[in-house]
C-alpha cells in the first residue's frame, strides 16, 4: 500500500506535474527515487491489443462491440471482460482502455463497430458487465470516449452542440450507468468538444456531474493526443494526458502554479488520485487470478454465435448435412472479423466458415469466389461461376460483407449501401437459386435492396477470430441463433435521426434530433425501417403470457416489480432475449418518445419450457431529464409496461399509475403565455385576474351551445404572452406582476421579473445615490 498523503508531501512541483502526464505510447512516468511505479496501459475493446517494440502481440480476438452488444447477454459481456483481463493481466498491463459506450447517433459514423447500441440502457447494462468482468481479473477498465464522440469527421475538434436533456438522457446515459454500478478506475475523455468547450476541460462535465452527481472516484484521461490547454484541463478534473507532451506540458502546470494562475491544491488532488489508481493496480495485480473456465478461443467461438442475428428465414436454416452447397464470396475464404484503427488486434489466425466447413467435414461444399472483398470491382467471369455453382447446387449460401476501407476509425462511411458488385451477385444467384442465404459481415447496419427475395439473411455482424466456426454451427444447427439488434435498420439513409445535420460544419454538428436516435426517431415518425431494433429470430418459437405488476399504483420513489412467462413453444432449445419498454400514455406536457427500453432478460429454455422473468422498475425506468427541476423527474399520470421479443413487437402490456412526488418550479420570462400560467400550479382563478383576462369555461369547447367566437378568442389569449395582456387588462404590469407574486407566496425569492417604470428606475437610482 502506498502512504499516498506522505508521498504528496515529499514530491516536488515538478514531479507532482510530470506525473499528470504519459512517459510514452503506452506507460505513465515513475517517481523513482519515491518508488512510485510506473503502469502499462493497452488498447482492448475487443482483444488485447499489446505494443511491444512497435509491434502487436498476437491475441484472441472476439467479436466488437456492435456484435456483443447483440447478444443483450450481460453474462456474455462480464466473461469477455474477464477473458480480456485476463489477458492484460498475465501481459502485465494494469489498465485495459474499452468497453468504448458511445452512442449509434448515426449509422455512417465509422467507428460504430466499436460501439454498443443505439439505446443508452443496453449500452450501459452490458458496459457495466464488461467493466465489472475486467476488473474482477485484477486490471483497471478505462470506459470510453466521454462524451458525444459520434463521428469520426473533425472529431479532434467538433463541437457538438446539444441541449443538457439530450445530454443526460442519450449520450451520458450509459457511462453514469456504468459509473454507479461497475465503478471504473479510469474513464478516457474524448477528442471533441461539447457546446464549444472541449471535454478534455469541460468542468461541468467532469467535475460537476461526472464526480459531484455520479461520485465517480477513478481518474480520467485523455484520447490520446486530446490535450488542449493542460493547467485548464487540470483545473476541470482531468488527471492524466496520454500519452506524452515530452515535458511541454509539464512545463506549463508548474509555470501555472507559480503564476497563482493554478492553485497547487488542485494539483495535489489530481496526484492523490493518481497514486489512488496507482496503488490499487498494485494491489489488484498482487491478487492471485480464478482458475480459467473456459478457454480465450471457446469462448470467442461461443460469443460470435450468441452475437449472430437471423434476420430472415423461410425455413431453409438450418441446412441439412446431405445437401450440396454452394459457398460463394470471397469472405467464405477469408472472413471479415474485425474494424480498422486502434482496436484491430493482431491474430494468429482467423478460421473462415469454408475452412471450418472442410475440418468438421461438414456437407458436400463447392466454393465459387464470386466477387472482390477489397474493393468493389465486378468481374464478369467471377459472377458467372457463382451462379453456375448456385444452380448446381440444392442451396446457396453468399458470404457478403463490408471490404476493411468502408468502415474504420478515422473516417466516416459515405453511405448504406453494400458495393454494388455484392448486391449484382446476390439479386443473380437469387433468380437460379430459391433456396439462398445471406451471411453478412459488417460493423453497422447495411441497406439490403434484395432481403425480399432471398430465402435468409444471418447478420454476424464482426464476429472475431472465430467467426467461420460460428457460421458453420449456426448455419447447420449445432447453434440455435439468439442475437437481437442492438440498433435499427433503415430503409435508407434519408430517414436516419441525424440526416441533415451530420456530419456538421464549420466544427459544429447540430444534435437537433433531441432524444429522438434510433427507435425513438422511428417510432415517434412513424418512418418504416428495414428490421426494428430488439428484432432477432429463432429455429425455435416462444409464447409470452401472464404479464402482470407487483402493484398498478406507485408513487414516483416507490419500486415496482414487473413479472412474465415465456415459454418455447418449438421442438428445440433456444434462448429469448426479453425486452421490457416503458410508454407513457395520454397528453403529456413534455414530448416524449413513443416507448423507452428498461430491462432486458436472456434466457435458457428447452423444447415446452417455461420460464417467469422478472423485472424491476424504479423512478428512473419512468423519468426524463427536466432542466427546469434540475433533475430526473416523473410527470404524474398511466404508463403503459410493455412486454415482448422486440421493439416493434411487444405483445403484452400492462398499466401503472405513477404519481410524482416532485413539483417542477415555475419559470416565468417574458415570454410566458396565458396558457403557460394555466398549467404552473398558481390560483389559476386570481392568477388570470391579475393579468386581467376572464377565464372561458373551456368544457363548453365541442359542446352544442358553445359561442365560437368564445371559444377563438380563448385560443387567441391562451397563446399570448402575459405582458402582452397589458392590451386588454386594466392593470398595469407592475401590478400584474405583484399579484403574481403575492399569489405564488415566495415572498420575492421566486424568478417572476420586478417589472419597474422608467420614473421608479430613476427614482431607485436617486436614492440609492
Amino acid at each position: 500500500m502506498l502512504d499516498i498523503e506522505s508521498l504528496i508531501g515529499q514530491m516536488t512541483l515538478e514531479e507532482k506535474a510530470a506525473l499528470c502526464s504519459g512517459a510514452d505510447q503506452w506507460h505513465t512516468k515513475a517517481v523513482e527515487r519515491l518508488g512510485i511505479p510506473a503502469l502499462r496501459l493497452s488498447d482492448g475493446p475487443h482483444g488485447l491489443r499489446f505494443i511491444e517494440d512497435g509491434k502487436a502481440r498476437p491475441a484472441v480476438c472476439f467479436p466488437t462491440g456492435s456484435a456483443l452488444a447483440s447478444s443483450f447477454d450481460p453474462d456474455l459481456l462480464w466473461q469477455v471482460g474477464a477473458a480480456l483481463g485476463r489477458a492484460a493481466r498475465n501481459a502485465g498491463v494494469h489498465t485495459l482502455l474499452g468497453p468504448a459506450v458511445n452512442m449509434k447517433r448515426s449509422p455512417l459514423c465509422g467507428r460504430n463497430f466499436e460501439y454498443l447500441s443505439e439505446d443508452p440502457y443496453l449500452a450501459g447494462v452490458l458496459g457495466a458487465a464488461m467493466v465489472e468482468g475486467i476488473q474482477a481479473q485484477g486490471v483497471g477498465a478505462c470506459p470510453k470516449h466521454f462524451a458525444a464522440n459520434n463521428q469520426e469527421y473533425r472529431r479532434m475538434s467538433v463541437s457538438a452542440q446539444a441541449d443538457e436533456q439530450t445530454l443526460r438522457e442519450i449520450y451520458l446515459a450509459a457511462f453514469e450507468r456504468i459509473v454507479r454500478q461497475a465503478a471504473p478506475r479510469t474513464l478516457m475523455c474524448a477528442y471533441n468538444r461539447i457546446n464549444g468547450t472541449y471535454c478534455s476541460e469541460n468542468a461541468w462535465l467532469l467535475d460537476q456531474v461526472l464526480r459531484r452527481e455520479w461520485g465517480f472516484d477513478g481518474i480520467v484521461m485523455t484520447d490520446w493526443a486530446a490535450m488542449a490547454e493542460r493547467p485548464r484541463a487540470l483545473k476541470a478534473g482531468l488527471e492524466l494526458e496520454m500519452p506524452t507532451s515530452f515535458g511541454e506540458n509539464d512545463r506549463r502546470i508548474v509555470a501555472a502554479v507559480r503564476k497563482g494562475v493554478l492553485e497547487e491544491s488542485v494539483l495535489n488532488e489530481a496526484v492523490r488520485r493518481l497514486l489512488r489508481w496507482i496503488d490499487w493496480c498494485l494491489e489488484a495485480a498482487s491478487r492471485p487470478l480464478a482458475p480459467e473456465k473456459e478457454s480465450a478461443g471457446a469462448l470467442a467461438r461461443r460469443a460470435a454465435g450468441e452475437c449472430a442475428a437471423l434476420l430472415k428465414n423461410n425455413g431453409t436454416l438450418p441446412l441439412k448435412q446431405g445437401q450440396k452447397i454452394a459457398f460463394i464470396g470471397g469472405f467464405a475464404q477469408t472472413p471479415r472479423f474485425q474494424g480498422g484503427g486502434s482496436s484491430n488486434v493482431q491474430v494468429r489466425g482467423a478460421v473462415g466458415a469454408l475452412q471450418a466447413a472442410q475440418e468438421q467435414k461438414i456437407g458436400n461444399i463447392v466454393y465459387a469466389e464470386g466477387f472482390n472483398t477489397v474493393d468493389d470491382q465486378t468481374d464478369p467471369e467471377q459472377l458467372v461461376r457463382a451462379v453456375e455453382a448456385a444452380r448446381g447446387a440444392d442451396a446457396a449460401v453468399i458470404f457478403a460483407g463490408l471490404p476493411n476501407a468502408f468502415e474504420a476509425e478515422g473516417s466516416d462511411r459515405e453511405s448504406l449501401a453494400l458495393p454494388q458488385s455484392q448486391n449484382a451477385l446476390i439479386e443473380a444467384v437469387c433468380a437460379v437459386q430459391p433456396h439462398t442465404v445471406v451471411v453478412m459481415h459488417a460493423g453497422s447496419p447495411v441497406v439490403m435492396p434484395w432481403r425480399d427475395k432471398v430465402a435468409a439473411i444471418l447478420y454476424m455482424y464482426l464476429g472475431g477470430q472465430s467467426v467461420g466456426e460460428a457460421e458453420i454451427d449456426l448455419l447447420f444447427g449445432v447453434v440455435n441463433p439468439s442475437g437481437r439488434l442492438a440498433e435499427t435498420f433503415p430503409v435508407r439513409l434519408e430517414d436516419t435521426p441525424c440526416w441533415l445535420d451530420f456530419p456538421g460544419a464549420e466544427d459544429e454538428v447540430q444534435y437537433s434530433e433531441g432524444v429522438y436516435i434510433g427507435y425513438r426517431w422511428y417510432q415517434k415518425r412513424a418512418i418504416p425501417v428495414q428490421y426494428p431494433f430488439g428484432y432477432g429470430l429463432s429455429y425455435t418459437r416462444f409464447a409470452y403470457s401472464n404479464l402482470r405488476l407487483s402493484t398498478d399504483h406507485i408513487q414516483d420513489t416507490d419500486a415496482l416489480t414487473a413479472w412474465v412467462d415465456v415459454t418455447n413453444t418449438g421442438d428445440r432449445e433456444g434462448r429469448e432475449v426479453v425486452q421490457l419498454y416503458v410508454a407513457p400514455q395520454g397528453k403529456r406536457r413534455q414530448p416524449r418518445p413513443l416507448r423507452e427500453l428498461k430491462g432486458v432478460a436472456k434466457i435458457a429454455l428447452r423444447p415446452g419450457e417455461t420460464r417467469t422473468v422478472a423485472f424491476p422498475l424504479d423512478k428512473r425506468s419512468f423519468a426524463f431529464y427536466s432542466r427546469r427541476l434540475p433533475g430526473w423527474y416523473v410527470e404524474s399520470g398511466p404508463y403503459v409496461v410493455q412486454v415482448g421479443p422486440s421493439s416493434q413487437d411487444l405483445p403484452l402490456q400492462a398499466v401503472v399509475q405513477v404519481q410524482s412526488t416532485d413539483t417542477l418550479p415555475v419559470v416565468y420570462t417574458d415570454h410566458m403565455t396565458v396558457q403557460d400560467l394555466r398549467e404552473s400550479g398558481l390560483d389559476v382563478a386570481e392568477a388570470l385576474e391579475a393579468i386581467g383576462v376572464r377565464k372561458v369555461d373551456l368544457s363548453a369547447v365541442g359542446l352544442a351551445g358553445a359561442d365560437p367566437r368564445e371559444v377563438h378568442l380563448d385560443a387567441v389569449r391562451n397563446g399570448m404572452p402575459i405582458h402582452a395582456t397589458v392590451s386588454i387588462a386594466k392593470r398595469n404590469m407592475p401590478a400584474i406582476y405583484d399579484t403574481l407574486r403575492r399569489i405564488e407566496g415566495l415572498g420575492g425569492k421566486e424568478n417572476i421579473p420586478r417589472w419597474e417604470t422608467e420614473d421608479e428606475e430613476e427614482k431607485q437610482s436617486a436614492q440609492g445615490g
